[in-house]
């Protein structure tokens, strides 16, 4: 956790200007940022938040013009993330309660979707990529880390509540990943291994060879109507 995994998986030098306590808490699991493409004046959706260590970190990118709302289910995250917003002046960012199946946010009102190592932690992953697009203006782009395996898991680790908490019984196989994108309307553009990311359990490592456990970025984007 902390700066030094964010600094591994390739964050720069943003960090230095946010919130440190955001930072303490980040347990993310990739940067995808690069793919984000996040510019000035757009609004970006953080599903699950957090301490806010990415919202802030887009905040930068969309400028006094642009806007950022973090979800998250948890109250005393969210109100750790509006204290540090308040106390440091990110003016443009903003926190809701809710759950990523069923953001209360209308539709089309965001340009990007952002995420980081959260996708794997929900029981209808199909659902939350719904609400991504749903969300999305048409030219949106979804950019995410998260967990993703080469094999299908066997019911062992994914009825184990110690390996859904560590990013892995909850992980969706590579291809049906692609595929619940793609079934929500979203276009595919790139998932790209984060080799950067490294699990240290025991039961983590072993899942990791196995199953061929992972890391990923992705980036995907709703198409524009014609």
């Amino acid at each position: 956790m902390g700066r030094a995994l964010a600094e591994r998986l390739g964050y720069p030098a943003d960090l230095d200007r946010i919130p440190s306590e955001s930072i303490d808490s980040f347990a993310g699991v990739g940067y995808y940022f690069r793919l984000a493409r996040v510019g000035d004046g757009e609004t970006v959706v953080d599903f699950g938040s957090g301490s806010g260590m990415d919202t802030f970190v887009a905040a930068l990118r969309v400028g006094a013009n642009g806007k950022v709302i973090g979800i998250d289910m948890t109250d005393a995250q969210r109100k750790k993330a509006e204290a540090l917003r308040d106390r440091d002046g990110f003016t443009n960012v903003t926190y809701v309660k809710g759950y990523i199946e069923k953001v209360p946010l209308p539709d089309e009102c965001t340009d990007v979707v952002i995420s980081n190592g959260v996708f794997n932690l929900s029981p209808d992953k199909p659902q939350v990529f719904q609400e991504a697009a749903r969300l999305l203006r048409p030219g949106g782009r979804l950019a995410i880390a998260d967990i993703v395996t080469d094999v299908k898991l066997p019911e062992t680790i994914t009825c184990n509540t110690t390996l859904w908490a560590a990013c892995i019984g909850g992980a969706a196989q590579r291809d049906d990943y692609r595929s619940m994108l793609q079934a929500a309307g979203l276009k595919v553009v790139t998932i790209e291994d984060n080799p950067s990311y490294r699990f240290i359990s025991d039961s983590a490592l072993g899942a990791t060879k196995k199953y061929g456990v992972k890391s990923v970025s992705v980036l995907a984007e709703k198409p524009r109507t014609s």
